[in-house]
């Protein structure tokens, strides 16, 4: 097959290629038992910059491997799975959706805008594309304050922060269900995803909202919704906590079903479906779900999964052989992300090589660089055009030292310390506000239990209840010794409160304090097992 060929056969499946950005995995005190996700992280961060830098070096070696395998789309699903595997983790074991926002805000956005600013640095210097932001500019910047660039029809800046679109999605659909307290359903969630992207994955618009009531109207409305909502939601109280959650949940998942950009019309299912599912693994690893329900629920959704793609691909009528490509591709890159994550549950016992853990601590900073690297190569003349083979080699491992070397940067001096910022600002919250932690009817394994007494789970405000009072006024009236009972017993109730809410702050704050000295040990471990191995 020729070489022109080839490349047109590759641009149906080529479309998923970015991975979403994980989560750091927390080092539990006894043993890093979650180091083999970083394992899997990292090997997914491998397989992405090779998909990518293989439109620029080693095409021809892309070219074989593309006839039926897809490396940057199944970086994409094994990202996806980790995600949903650990996200849900991150926030149950916290117990408070105002301290996962947080966590999620220092964890995403510091390097977010890094990546913006120095794509557009580039663009301006002549070094890389901004993607047509600067012909829509308004509703880029619409698009960008929750990064839902991917669902209100905003350029992608840098390129790869679509996949962010539907990550975010993700945690305001899973900070809504765990106010609900309806959040232990993964399974069939999972399904649920599963069954639309095949029932739905035909019919779904892409950008169906920004064309029908213009693109900057979708924008603000949208962004209005999630502002008020996100507000409401970590505002600690029980009430406009539920209410601003089911908005903010709503109007992700409405922008995701009927206005996403980019990839396919029933990428957003997919990927939902793949998220859940690995939510699903994580409670059946706890004890919470039974493990062969959920090894026969993910054989069924990966299978779903694999039909919505088969199917709905049939409506842009490729010639024959472009069909079988993207069936080939879709369905191997569905199958081995699948197996990749369940053989890494395998062996999550045993011991994950550094170089690889450590990959997978800067994996994010991988995923929002490479890009920037890459458009940098191109410009450069001696390095954009023909090569025999083992300068392409050559060139690649340049091009892999330079991404890990600036991602190492960025981990450290960006990521790494705003993470520890956010654990500063989170406390403060906490300790001006109060706690905020919902206390799960199924105590998370591993995690400290959640502080009891929180008044957001009573009904009550921690101050005595006004038409409780007024009704115990009135009846003192004629029952002038049960009004002082009434009183010592509400002074007792009082005094109580104070004292569960004084032992929720002191335990919250100690849980904290737990987790980012576990986060630092792990870090410092894998940095200096990573020197003493070189």
């Amino acid at each position: 097959m020729s070489g022109n060929v080839g490349s047109r056969v590759q641009c149906p499946a080529a479309l998923v290629t970015e991975p979403t950005p994980p989560e750091p995995v927390l080092a539990p005190a006894k043993g890093r038992r979650l180091a083999w996700l970083d394992a899997l992280r990292g090997f997914a961060a491998l397989c992405v910059v090779f998909d990518h830098g293989s439109t620029l070096v080693l095409q021809h070696v892309r070219l074989d491997v593309y006839q039926w395998f897809n490396a940057g789309q199944y970086g994409v699903f094994v990202f996806f799975l980790v995600s949903g595997y650990i996200i849900p983790a991150s926030l149950e074991r916290k117990g408070s959706v105002r301290g996962f926002w947080v966590s999620r805000a220092f964890r995403l956005y510091p390097l977010y805008i890094l990546g913006i600013g120095i794509s557009l640095l580039a663009w301006k210097t002549g070094l890389g594309p901004i993607h047509g932001a600067d012909t829509q500019l308004k509703t880029w910047i619409y698009s960008l304050p929750f990064m839902m660039s991917n669902m209100l029809d905003g350029a992608n800046v840098p390129n790869v922060i679509w996949t962010l679109s539907f990550e975010m999605v993700f945690y305001l659909l899973l900070s809504a269900l765990f106010t609900f307290r309806v959040h232990r359903h993964s399974g069939g969630y999972a399904l649920t995803a599963a069954i639309g992207a095949v029932a739905l994955g035909g019919i779904l618009p892409i950008q169906g909202l920004s064309h029908a009531m213009g693109s900057r109207r979708v924008a603000l409305i949208a962004d209005a919704a999630l502002f008020i909502g996100l507000a409401l939601a970590v505002s600690g109280r029980r009430v406009p906590r539920m209410v601003g959650g089911a908005l903010a949940a709503v109007t992700g998942l409405t922008l995701l079903l009927f206005n996403t950009s980019y990839p396919y019309k029933w990428s957003g299912l997919t990927i939902l479906a793949l998220m859940f599912t690995g939510t699903m693994l994580y409670r059946a690893e706890r004890g919470e779900f039974g493990r062969r329900k959920a090894a026969v629920i993910a054989v069924i959704v990966f299978a779903l999964t694999i039909a919505a793609g088969v199917w709905h691909s049939t409506s842009w009528h490729l010639y024959g052989a472009y069909q079988r490509q993207f069936d080939l591709q879709w369905i191997s890159c569905l199958v081995l992300a699948g197996a990749t994550f369940a053989i890494g549950m395998a062996l999550r016992h045993r011991t994950v090589p550094r170089a690889l853990a450590w990959l997978g601590l800067v994996s994010y900073s991988v995923y929002m660089l490479h890009p920037i690297v890459l458009n940098a190569y191109r410009t450069v003349p001696a390095f954009d055009r023909p090569h025999p083979f083992p300068i392409q080699v050559l060139l690649a491992a340049g091009i892999f030292v330079v991404v890990l070397a600036a991602a190492a940067l960025s981990y450290y001096f960006v990521e790494a310390p705003m993470q520890r910022v956010g654990h500063r600002f989170a406390r403060m919250l906490q300790a001006r506000f109060g706690p905020d932690t919902i206390t799960d009817s199924v105590p998370v394994p591993d995690a400290p239990a959640v502080a009891t007494g929180d008044p957001l789970l009573d009904g009550t405000s921690g101050l005595p209840d006004p038409a409780h009072e007024t009704s115990e006024q009135a009846h003192a009236h004629r029952h002038g010794r049960e009004e002082q009972h009434g009183r010592e017993e509400q002074h007792g109730r009082e005094e109580q409160h104070h004292r569960e809410e004084q032992h929720g702050r002191e335990e919250q704050h100690h849980r904290e304090e737990q987790y980012h000295r576990e986060d630092r040990g792990y870090e410092q471990a894998v940095s200096r097992d990573a020197r003493h191995s070189s």
